[in-house]
Protein backbone atom coordinates (compact mmCIF):
# COMPACT_ATOMS: atom_id res chain seq x y z
CA UNK A 1 0.00 0.00 0.00
CA UNK A 2 2.82 2.22 1.27
CA UNK A 3 4.12 2.14 -3.11
CA UNK A 4 0.22 3.49 -4.29
CA UNK A 5 -0.50 7.26 -4.67
CA UNK A 6 -3.12 8.81 -2.94
CA UNK A 7 -2.80 11.80 -4.98
CA UNK A 8 -3.38 9.91 -8.15
CA UNK A 9 -5.98 8.23 -9.90
CA UNK A 10 -5.28 4.52 -9.90
CA UNK A 11 -5.32 2.12 -12.71
CA UNK A 12 -5.76 -2.12 -11.71
CA UNK A 13 -5.75 -4.71 -14.74
CA UNK A 14 -5.07 -8.12 -14.07
CA UNK A 15 -7.10 -11.40 -15.38
CA UNK A 16 -10.36 -12.71 -14.37
CA UNK A 17 -10.03 -14.31 -10.31
CA UNK A 18 -6.28 -12.44 -9.71
CA UNK A 19 -7.80 -10.55 -7.00
CA UNK A 20 -7.83 -6.99 -8.64
CA UNK A 21 -11.21 -6.09 -7.25
CA UNK A 22 -10.24 -7.01 -3.58
CA UNK A 23 -6.93 -4.68 -3.83
CA UNK A 24 -8.94 -1.77 -5.57
CA UNK A 25 -11.36 -2.13 -2.05
CA UNK A 26 -8.59 -2.00 0.05
CA UNK A 27 -7.20 1.11 -1.57
CA UNK A 28 -10.49 2.39 -1.72
CA UNK A 29 -11.13 1.93 1.91
CA UNK A 30 -7.31 3.14 2.81
CA UNK A 31 -6.65 6.15 0.80
CA UNK A 32 -10.47 7.05 -0.40
CA UNK A 33 -11.46 7.21 -4.17
CA UNK A 34 -14.27 6.19 -6.18
CA UNK A 35 -14.00 2.04 -7.40
CA UNK A 36 -15.02 2.27 -11.00
CA UNK A 37 -15.95 -0.78 -12.94
CA UNK A 38 -13.41 -1.50 -16.65
CA UNK A 39 -15.15 -4.90 -17.25
CA UNK A 40 -17.03 -5.49 -20.24
CA UNK A 41 -19.23 -8.05 -18.81
CA UNK A 42 -20.16 -6.56 -14.79
CA UNK A 43 -21.76 -4.04 -16.84
CA UNK A 44 -24.83 -5.65 -16.92
CA UNK A 45 -27.71 -5.48 -14.77
CA UNK A 46 -28.38 -9.41 -15.42
CA UNK A 47 -25.54 -10.79 -14.13
CA UNK A 48 -23.73 -10.27 -10.63
CA UNK A 49 -23.03 -13.54 -9.56
CA UNK A 50 -21.63 -15.08 -12.54
CA UNK A 51 -19.58 -11.87 -14.06
CA UNK A 52 -17.99 -11.75 -10.11
CA UNK A 53 -19.42 -8.23 -9.50
CA UNK A 54 -18.41 -6.64 -5.78
CA UNK A 55 -21.19 -7.81 -3.59
CA UNK A 56 -23.59 -5.50 -1.75
CA UNK A 57 -21.19 -5.71 1.24
CA UNK A 58 -18.43 -4.24 -1.13
CA UNK A 59 -20.26 -1.77 -2.34
CA UNK A 60 -21.49 -0.51 0.85
CA UNK A 61 -17.82 -0.64 2.29
CA UNK A 62 -16.58 2.00 -0.78
CA UNK A 63 -18.41 3.66 -3.46
CA UNK A 64 -18.48 2.05 -6.70
CA UNK A 65 -19.76 2.86 -10.10
CA UNK A 66 -20.38 1.63 -13.70
CA UNK A 67 -21.17 -1.41 -12.21
CA UNK A 68 -24.97 -3.57 -13.27
CA UNK A 69 -25.37 0.40 -15.12
CA UNK A 70 -26.65 -1.64 -18.12
CA UNK A 71 -29.88 -3.22 -19.15
CA UNK A 72 -30.09 -6.29 -21.58
CA UNK A 73 -30.88 -5.18 -24.82
CA UNK A 74 -29.12 -1.78 -24.59
CA UNK A 75 -26.21 -1.17 -27.02
CA UNK A 76 -23.19 -0.34 -24.66
CA UNK A 77 -19.13 0.67 -26.66
CA UNK A 78 -16.11 1.44 -25.18
CA UNK A 79 -16.86 4.92 -26.30
CA UNK A 80 -19.62 4.96 -23.99
CA UNK A 81 -18.20 3.43 -21.09
CA UNK A 82 -15.09 6.34 -21.99
CA UNK A 83 -17.97 8.96 -21.66
CA UNK A 84 -19.52 7.43 -18.38
CA UNK A 85 -15.79 7.90 -17.25
CA UNK A 86 -15.19 11.43 -17.99
CA UNK A 87 -18.15 12.41 -15.98
CA UNK A 88 -16.39 10.70 -12.55
CA UNK A 89 -12.85 12.29 -13.32
CA UNK A 90 -13.87 15.80 -11.05
CA UNK A 91 -12.86 13.00 -7.83
CA UNK A 92 -9.86 10.41 -7.55
CA UNK A 93 -10.79 7.29 -9.26
CA UNK A 94 -9.62 3.64 -8.65
CA UNK A 95 -10.74 1.96 -12.03
CA UNK A 96 -10.44 -1.73 -11.82
CA UNK A 97 -11.14 -4.52 -14.16
CA UNK A 98 -9.74 -6.45 -17.06
CA UNK A 99 -11.51 -5.53 -20.37
CA UNK A 100 -7.86 -4.87 -22.00
CA UNK A 101 -9.81 -2.67 -24.76
CA UNK A 102 -11.36 -0.42 -21.81
CA UNK A 103 -8.17 0.68 -20.04
CA UNK A 104 -5.73 0.88 -23.50
CA UNK A 105 -8.79 3.32 -24.96
CA UNK A 106 -8.79 5.16 -21.89
CA UNK A 107 -4.69 5.29 -21.35
CA UNK A 108 -4.03 5.68 -25.25
CA UNK A 109 -7.16 7.34 -26.68
CA UNK A 110 -10.15 5.87 -28.91
CA UNK A 111 -10.54 6.59 -32.44
CA UNK A 112 -13.67 7.40 -33.72
CA UNK A 113 -14.66 5.31 -36.62
CA UNK A 114 -18.51 6.01 -38.22
CA UNK A 115 -20.82 3.17 -37.35
CA UNK A 116 -21.31 0.68 -40.08
CA UNK A 117 -24.55 0.27 -42.08
CA UNK A 118 -26.70 -3.05 -40.86
CA UNK A 119 -26.60 -4.12 -44.79
CA UNK A 120 -23.05 -3.63 -45.01
CA UNK A 121 -22.46 -6.02 -41.60
CA UNK A 122 -25.01 -8.28 -43.01
CA UNK A 123 -22.50 -8.54 -45.98
CA UNK A 124 -20.06 -8.84 -44.15
CA UNK A 125 -21.52 -11.74 -42.75
CA UNK A 126 -22.38 -13.52 -45.47
CA UNK A 127 -18.91 -12.88 -47.43
CA UNK A 128 -17.10 -14.59 -44.07
CA UNK A 129 -19.15 -17.41 -43.96
CA UNK A 130 -18.94 -18.15 -47.81
CA UNK A 131 -15.38 -20.81 -48.73
CA UNK A 132 -12.60 -18.86 -48.91
CA UNK A 133 -14.33 -15.70 -47.57
CA UNK A 134 -11.85 -14.80 -44.90
CA UNK A 135 -8.82 -14.59 -47.40
CA UNK A 136 -11.13 -12.64 -49.56
CA UNK A 137 -11.64 -10.32 -47.58
CA UNK A 138 -7.94 -9.85 -45.92
CA UNK A 139 -7.09 -9.31 -49.56
CA UNK A 140 -9.74 -6.36 -50.13
CA UNK A 141 -8.09 -4.73 -46.94
CA UNK A 142 -5.96 -1.43 -47.55
CA UNK A 143 -2.11 -2.44 -46.98
CA UNK A 144 -1.62 0.02 -43.95
CA UNK A 145 -4.62 -2.10 -41.98
CA UNK A 146 -3.59 -5.27 -43.04
CA UNK A 147 -0.26 -4.93 -41.89
CA UNK A 148 -1.52 -4.01 -38.18
CA UNK A 149 -4.45 -6.08 -37.71
CA UNK A 150 -4.28 -10.37 -36.32
CA UNK A 151 -5.17 -11.32 -39.88
CA UNK A 152 -6.32 -14.77 -38.45
CA UNK A 153 -9.23 -13.25 -36.01
CA UNK A 154 -12.54 -13.45 -38.76
CA UNK A 155 -14.02 -11.03 -36.13
CA UNK A 156 -11.12 -8.05 -36.62
CA UNK A 157 -11.11 -8.78 -40.79
CA UNK A 158 -14.44 -8.37 -40.53
CA UNK A 159 -14.35 -5.24 -39.15
CA UNK A 160 -11.92 -3.57 -41.06
CA UNK A 161 -13.23 -4.54 -44.46
CA UNK A 162 -17.02 -3.12 -43.45
CA UNK A 163 -15.04 -0.25 -42.37
CA UNK A 164 -13.55 0.29 -45.30
CA UNK A 165 -16.31 -0.34 -47.46
CA UNK A 166 -18.54 2.02 -45.78
CA UNK A 167 -16.17 4.56 -45.65
CA UNK A 168 -13.53 4.47 -48.54
CA UNK A 169 -10.83 4.93 -45.99
CA UNK A 170 -8.95 1.81 -43.94
CA UNK A 171 -9.67 1.37 -40.48
CA UNK A 172 -5.88 1.95 -40.03
CA UNK A 173 -6.40 5.49 -41.40
CA UNK A 174 -9.47 6.40 -38.96
CA UNK A 175 -6.88 4.61 -35.97
CA UNK A 176 -4.54 7.13 -37.05
CA UNK A 177 -6.73 10.06 -36.06
CA UNK A 178 -6.83 8.84 -32.04
CA UNK A 179 -7.76 11.75 -29.91
CA UNK A 180 -5.67 12.77 -26.61
CA UNK A 181 -6.05 9.59 -23.80
CA UNK A 182 -8.97 10.56 -21.24
CA UNK A 183 -6.02 9.59 -18.14
CA UNK A 184 -2.67 10.10 -19.55
CA UNK A 185 0.29 8.47 -18.09
CA UNK A 186 0.97 11.39 -15.38
CA UNK A 187 -2.58 11.42 -14.57
CA UNK A 188 -2.19 7.71 -13.04
CA UNK A 189 -1.00 5.31 -11.64
CA UNK A 190 -1.26 1.62 -13.65
CA UNK A 191 -0.90 -1.65 -11.98
CA UNK A 192 -1.22 -5.04 -13.80
CA UNK A 193 -1.75 -8.15 -11.45
CA UNK A 194 0.22 -11.02 -12.36
CA UNK A 195 -0.73 -14.35 -11.08
CA UNK A 196 0.74 -17.76 -11.70
CA UNK A 197 -0.79 -19.66 -14.29
CA UNK A 198 -1.63 -22.51 -12.47
CA UNK A 199 -2.44 -21.30 -9.39
CA UNK A 200 -4.93 -18.67 -11.15
CA UNK A 201 -6.24 -22.02 -13.04
CA UNK A 202 -7.35 -23.31 -9.64
CA UNK A 203 -8.68 -20.28 -8.24
CA UNK A 204 -10.89 -20.16 -11.37
CA UNK A 205 -12.47 -23.33 -10.78
CA UNK A 206 -12.88 -22.54 -7.07
CA UNK A 207 -14.55 -19.59 -7.58
CA UNK A 208 -16.53 -20.61 -10.21
CA UNK A 209 -17.76 -23.64 -8.00
CA UNK A 210 -18.66 -20.46 -5.42
CA UNK A 211 -20.67 -18.95 -7.79
CA UNK A 212 -22.93 -22.00 -8.42
CA UNK A 213 -23.73 -22.26 -4.36
CA UNK A 214 -24.43 -18.37 -4.63
CA UNK A 215 -26.99 -18.07 -7.46
CA UNK A 216 -25.33 -18.21 -10.84
CA UNK A 217 -27.83 -20.51 -12.05
CA UNK A 218 -30.66 -19.06 -10.73
CA UNK A 219 -29.42 -15.99 -12.67
CA UNK A 220 -29.22 -17.86 -15.93
CA UNK A 221 -32.50 -19.13 -14.79
CA UNK A 222 -34.16 -15.92 -14.71
CA UNK A 223 -32.73 -14.31 -18.15
CA UNK A 224 -33.37 -17.96 -19.94
CA UNK A 225 -36.84 -16.67 -21.62
CA UNK A 226 -34.95 -13.60 -23.32
CA UNK A 227 -31.64 -15.61 -23.88
CA UNK A 228 -29.76 -14.77 -27.17
CA UNK A 229 -26.52 -15.72 -27.58
CA UNK A 230 -25.66 -12.62 -30.35
CA UNK A 231 -26.39 -10.01 -27.87
CA UNK A 232 -23.59 -8.34 -26.04
CA UNK A 233 -24.99 -9.37 -22.67
CA UNK A 234 -24.92 -12.86 -23.26
CA UNK A 235 -21.30 -13.01 -23.74
CA UNK A 236 -20.94 -13.34 -19.73
CA UNK A 237 -18.37 -16.57 -18.91
CA UNK A 238 -20.48 -19.18 -18.33
CA UNK A 239 -23.73 -18.33 -19.82
CA UNK A 240 -23.95 -20.59 -22.60
CA UNK A 241 -23.13 -23.38 -20.75
CA UNK A 242 -25.61 -22.77 -18.14
CA UNK A 243 -28.41 -22.06 -20.26
CA UNK A 244 -27.42 -25.14 -22.41
CA UNK A 245 -27.82 -27.30 -19.23
CA UNK A 246 -30.71 -25.60 -18.72
CA UNK A 247 -32.20 -26.07 -22.02
CA UNK A 248 -31.37 -29.76 -21.12
CA UNK A 249 -28.73 -30.22 -23.57
CA UNK A 250 -25.94 -30.87 -21.14
CA UNK A 251 -25.84 -32.24 -17.51
CA UNK A 252 -25.11 -29.86 -14.76
CA UNK A 253 -21.18 -31.53 -14.17
CA UNK A 254 -20.72 -30.91 -17.75
CA UNK A 255 -22.20 -27.37 -17.87
CA UNK A 256 -19.72 -26.53 -14.66
CA UNK A 257 -16.36 -27.85 -16.30
CA UNK A 258 -17.08 -26.32 -19.55
CA UNK A 259 -17.57 -23.12 -17.97
CA UNK A 260 -14.74 -22.97 -15.84
CA UNK A 261 -12.37 -24.42 -19.12
CA UNK A 262 -14.50 -21.19 -20.53
CA UNK A 263 -12.88 -18.74 -18.17
CA UNK A 264 -9.15 -20.08 -18.04
CA UNK A 265 -9.15 -19.59 -22.15
CA UNK A 266 -10.85 -15.85 -21.43
CA UNK A 267 -7.92 -15.59 -18.59
CA UNK A 268 -5.23 -16.22 -21.19
CA UNK A 269 -6.81 -13.74 -23.83
CA UNK A 270 -6.12 -11.43 -21.59
CA UNK A 271 -2.74 -11.79 -20.71
CA UNK A 272 -2.00 -11.98 -24.32
CA UNK A 273 -3.64 -8.50 -24.53
CA UNK A 274 -1.44 -7.26 -21.58
CA UNK A 275 1.59 -8.57 -22.32
CA UNK A 276 1.05 -7.17 -25.73
CA UNK A 277 -0.62 -4.06 -25.03
CA UNK A 278 -0.04 -2.65 -21.52
CA UNK A 279 4.03 -3.69 -20.94
CA UNK A 280 4.60 0.08 -19.32
CA UNK A 281 2.34 -0.47 -16.67
CA UNK A 282 3.70 -1.79 -13.58
CA UNK A 283 3.31 -5.48 -12.42
CA UNK A 284 3.03 -6.96 -8.92
CA UNK A 285 2.07 -10.23 -8.27
CA UNK A 286 -1.48 -11.70 -6.80
CA UNK A 287 -1.02 -12.19 -3.18
CA UNK A 288 -1.82 -16.29 -3.23
CA UNK A 289 -3.26 -15.63 0.06
CA UNK A 290 -5.92 -13.54 -0.96
CA UNK A 291 -9.33 -15.43 -1.52
CA UNK A 292 -11.84 -12.67 -2.36
CA UNK A 293 -12.25 -10.11 -4.80
CA UNK A 294 -12.03 -10.66 -8.68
Amino acid sequence: MHQIDPGRHLLIAGPTASGKSALALRVARDQGGLIVNADALQIWSCWRVLTARPSPQDEAEAPHALYGHVAPGVTYSVGDWLRDVAGLLDRRLIIVGGTGLYLTALTQGLAYVPPVPPAIRAEGDARLASDGGLARMVADLDPATRARIDLQNPARVQRAWEVLTATGRGLADWQADTPPPLIGPDDAQRILVTADRDWLADRIARRFHAMMRQGALEEARAILPSWDPAQQWARAIGAPELIAHLRGKMDLPTATERAIIATRQYAKAQRIWFRGRMKDWQAVMSDPGNTAGN
